[in-house]
């Protein structure tokens, strides 16, 4: 089972007030006015942009009728929506959707994502990852320790006692992009391995150059992740170039989803996959020397 977030407990509370509210037959406006809030701020709390409180949260369960296990259930999450995650402590380095991302994945049981040209985030080393963030022109370069620290930060749940199921589908170009150079690339893949062997709850798959379909969804970047409640669905996440977001619409959930798998589809075994980082990491050693 996964720690408590209270990014998740948050989300899932407010998931399970609009569910209940829908059943109950109650529009939004009409039960903001029941409750006492203003249908903007009711929208607010259901978008999870505005947290309830002990004091407000009780004309909600009584107007919904819950009591018993299911009012404790909630009350329950309500706690834990009120901590502070270790990823709050950095906001005045990464924004507000970043934040709730970093929330959701230290919540979650079990992420799938894909990655056409670089190796994910929490499989980074810290050299490959001071690279990549280096490169970037709009983070100043007194900012480049703290980010770093942070992506290591995320790493912990790889190894915790509820280790995080992480399955990566990378493209074979991933293990030739000389992020920071030979050496950093070589240390890079030696730590993959080293994972690959030591954790099972680590997958990490290569499409091959030779997969007639790998390279269909091009240079994206895409998280999937997925929580021990069944009161919560998937979570996504996409990233380009220019853009980083939540996808929280069924659809594009779907969307991705079928992507994944077609990307899965076309990758090697994990045990074909550990053998080529292996085989690419032993021939960028070469490189590393010269």
């Amino acid at each position: 089972m996964a720690p408590v977030s209270p990014t998740v407990a948050r989300w899932e509370l407010v998931l399970r007030l609009r569910e209940l509210r829908e059943q109950r037959g109650f529009d939004s406006a009409t039960f903001a006015k029941r409750v006492g809030f203003t249908p903007a701020n009711w929208s607010h709390v259901e978008k999870g942009r505005r947290v309830l409180t002990a004091t407000t949260i009780g004309p909600v369960l009584e107007l919904l009728e819950v009591d018993g296990e299911e009012r404790d259930e909630l009350l329950e999450l309500l706690t834990a929506s009120k901590d502070r995650g270790w990823w709050a402590k950095s906001s005045a380095l990464i924004g507000p959707e970043l934040q709730r991302y970093y929330g959701m994945e230290f919540g979650a049981e079990s992420i799938r994502s894909y990655d056409s040209l670089v190796v994910p985030g929490l499989l980074q080393t810290e050299e490959y990852t001071r690279a990549l963030i280096s490169a970037d022109v709009m983070i100043r370069p007194v900012q480049v320790e703290q980010l770093v620290a942070i992506r290591m930060r995320r790493q912990e749940r790889l190894r915790d006692a509820d280790r995080l199921e992480l399955t990566a589908v990378v493209g074979e170009a991933t293990l030739m992009q000389q992020i920071g150079g030979p050496k950093v690339l070589r240390g890079q893949l030696e730590h993959l391995a080293t994972l690959l062997d030591d954790l099972d709850s680590v997958t990490v798959r290569v499409i091959p150059f030779a997969a007639t379909r790998g390279a269909i969804l091009g240079a994206s970047s895409f998280h999937l992740l997925d929580f021990t409640s069944t009161a919560l669905h998937t979570f996504g996440w996409v990233e380009s170039a220019v853009f980083g977001g939540a996808v929280d619409d069924p659809e594009m959930i779907r969307d991705l989803d079928f992507a994944f798998v077609r990307a899965k589809d076309q990758s090697l075994s994990r045990a074909e996959s550990l053998d080529m980082i292996k085989s690419y990491s032993q021939g960028w050693e070469t490189h590393a020397r010269r």
